[in-house]
């Protein structure tokens, strides 16, 4: 067997061990309840796609709750009235650019480029961050992100596919619509998620702490560079796709198709 096969059956053996684990994981954690408007992820095994040595491919994520769908403008307006410091026109440049909320028609009308059921975006990391913290909530990490997002409709941890990954990566190249359509138009994940693909990019808690391949590091953070030389998984283009996406971020930075959603720890006898 040369090397590439012995990398494969690895590769594959990594994901067969992950899948069981999560099984076993999904179980253990099935009687915990969400809040409402939330699901549960059990807490599962994570294969790195940067990992930070070749004997370290995984990584354990412990069960939270998730949003079923990322926050939606009509939600968002609900926050920014309630919370006028976070209105456009009136957020510090410091934590939010000038794009902040720039497809609403005023600091408290959505207009014609903003559907009150489809995602909100323009919205920096800070402005997220302080969204779901007045909802006792918080940003999701990147691997819990990662985990929930690795779900296919029917495993915790679906294995490889080609064909799925291609339709990411199709979603990538497409053009931003100018009126983002409704959430949870498409069908759930494993988990009850929605729309983890396909619609939007979301930010993530620690979007700008990932240590990358050349391990660089400069005034603005660390370099992205060739992360797929140490992956667990080379061929997951759409997961470093994400990496370079994340890497080029600034926390005040607002962009057409980045939105986000809220998360929460996982705690027995959570029912509101």
């Amino acid at each position: 067997m040369n090397g590439g096969q012995m990398n494969g059956s690895k590769r594959k053996r990594s994901w067969m061990v992950a899948a069981a684990a999560m099984a076993v994981a999904a179980q253990a954690h099935a009687n915990l309840t969400p809040p409402v408007g939330m699901a549960r992820v059990a807490p599962g095994v994570l294969p790195l796609f940067d990992p930070p040595s070749p004997s370290e491919t995984s990584a354990r994520v412990g069960g939270f709750f998730l949003d079923k769908a990322p926050v939606t403008n009509a939600e968002y307006l609900e926050f920014v009235t309630a919370h006028p410091q976070w209105r456009r026109g009136t957020t510090p440049k410091l934590f939010a650019d000038d794009h902040y909320l720039s497809h609403w028609d005023a600091a408290l009308a959505l207009g014609g480029r903003a559907d009150p059921s489809g995602p909100v975006v323009r919205v920096s990391w800070f402005a997220a961050k302080a969204y779901c913290e007045a909802k006792g909530k918080r940003l999701p990490t990147e691997n819990e992100w990662e985990l929930a997002a690795s779900a296919s409709e029917t495993q915790p941890l679906a294995p490889r596919d080609p064909q799925r990954d291609q339709t990411i990566l199709g979603w990538y190249a497409r053009p931003t619509p100018t009126r983002m359509p409704p959430v949870m138009q498409q069908r759930p994940n494993f988990w009850g998620l929605y729309d983890l693909h396909g619609l939007i990019w979301e930010w993530v808690l620690d979007f700008n702490t990932r240590v990358v391949a050349d391990g660089r590091q400069t005034e603005d953070g660390f370099v992205c560079g060739g992360a797929a030389l140490r992956s667990a998984d080379k061929s997951n283009y759409a997961a470093f796709m994400r990496m370079a996406f994340r890497a080029s971020l600034r926390g005040n930075y607002t962009t057409a198709d980045l939105g986000f959603r809220c998360a929460a720890d996982a705690k027995a006898g959570s029912t509101s």
